[in-house]
C-alpha cells in the first residue's frame, strides 16, 4: 500500500532512446493505475503534462506536483522519478538541450495556458520525424516560446538533504495525517526542538509547520482529482475539521477544494499564485 492507504503504484518503464529524431519528441500515454518510473536521467529536457490526473516528479531537491493545466519541466541530466495518480492521461515532451537553452538547473511547475495546451495536444499527433522547415517546425517554435514564457507556479515541496530530517519527511509524506508535533519528532530523533526548527528552515526554507501544511495541501490534490469527498480528503491529510481544511486550501491555493475537484481540466489560472509567494 502507499500514501493514504492507496494501492502501491505499478512500475512504468522509461523508453530506451539513444537520441531524439527531432528537437522535440512526444510521448502519449494512458495510465489507468497509479504508476511510477525508476530514478533516471537523460541528456534532454522533459516536460511532463497530464490532461487528466495528477503528476509528480521527485528529485533530490523536492517533490514537484502538477494537476491539470500545469506541467513539470525537468532539465537535462537531472536524476528524477515520475509518479502518476490513477486514471492519468499523460503527454510528455522530450526537448533537445540545444532547443531549450533557457531551462533552469532544477525542476519547475509551469502554468499551461489554453494555447500551450492545444499546441501540446496537436504536436502529439505529428510524426516523430516532422519536417522542421514546414508548418510543423513553426508550430514547434511557437510551443517552445510558450513554454519559455510560462509562469512558475511554485507547486513543489522542498526536500531536505539533511539525513536527520529525512526519516521525518518520509514518514509524513507517506502518511500526511500523522498527528505528531514538533516536540514529538524532536524526541523521536533525539534532537532539541530548537535544533529541529533550525534544521528545517536551513534545509527546506520553511518552518516545520509551514512544510507540513504544504505537504498536506499538495497531498490533497490527487485525492480531490479522483473525486474523493472533501471531508474524507481533509481527514486523510491530517485536518481535524473540514472547515479548517477548506480555509487553508482556499488561502494557499486560491480556490475551494470542491472547485478544484469539480473542474479536472479547467482550474482557474490563479490556482497556485498564493502558494508560489510563500
Amino acid at each position: 500500500m502507499s500514501r493514504n492507504g492507496q494501492t502501491s503504484p505499478i512500475h512504468r518503464s522509461v523508453p530506451a532512446l539513444s537520441g531524439l529524431p527531432r528537437p522535440l519528441y512526444a510521448r502519449v500515454e494512458s495510465l489507468p493505475r497509479s504508476s511510477a518510473t525508476e530514478w533516471h536521467s537523460h541528456p534532454w529536457a522533459q516536460l511532463s503534462y497530464a490532461i487528466r490526473g495528477v503528476l509528480s516528479v521527485h528529485t533530490a531537491r523536492g517533490r514537484f506536483l502538477a494537476p491539470p493545466l500545469r506541467a513539470i519541466l525537468v532539465p537535462p541530466d537531472l536524476p528524477h522519478a515520475v509518479i502518476s495518480s490513477p486514471a492519468t492521461e499523460m503527454r510528455s515532451l522530450y526537448i533537445e538541450r540545444s532547443a531549450i537553452p533557457w531551462v533552469a538547473e532544477h525542476c519547475k511547475v509551469l502554468e499551461i495556458n489554453p494555447l500551450t495546451r492545444e499546441l501540446i495536444n496537436h504536436f502529439g499527433s505529428l510524426p516523430a520525424e516532422y519536417d522542421e522547415h514546414s508548418a510543423d517546425g513553426r508550430l514547434v517554435a511557437v510551443l517552445l516560446d510558450q513554454l519559455q514564457a510560462a509562469a512558475d507556479t511554485g507547486l513543489f515541496l522542498p526536500w531536505p538533504a539533511e539525513p536527520r530530517l529525512q526519516p521525518l519527511c518520509e514518514a509524513l509524506y507517506l502518511s500526511p495525517d500523522l498527528p505528531d508535533t514538533l516536540s514529538d519528532w524532536a524526541q523521536q530523533l533525539q534532537l532539541s526542538e530548537k535544533t529541529l526548527t533550525r534544521l528545517f528552515v536551513q534545509h527546506t526554507g520553511l518552518s516545520f509547520r509551514a512544510w507540513r501544511q504544504r505537504l498536506r495541501l499538495l497531498s490533497a490534490l490527487p485525492l480531490l482529482q479522483q473525486g474523493e469527498r472533501v471531508t474524507d480528503v481533509a481527514l486523510a491529510c491530517g485536518y481535524d475539521s473540514t472547515s479548517a481544511f477548506i480555509a487553508a486550501f482556499r488561502r494557499h491555493m486560491g480556490l475551494t477544494p470542491s472547485a478544484f475537484g469539480e473542474q479536472p481540466g479547467e482550474q482557474p489560472a490563479n490556482l497556485s499564485t498564493p502558494l508560489a509567494r510563500r
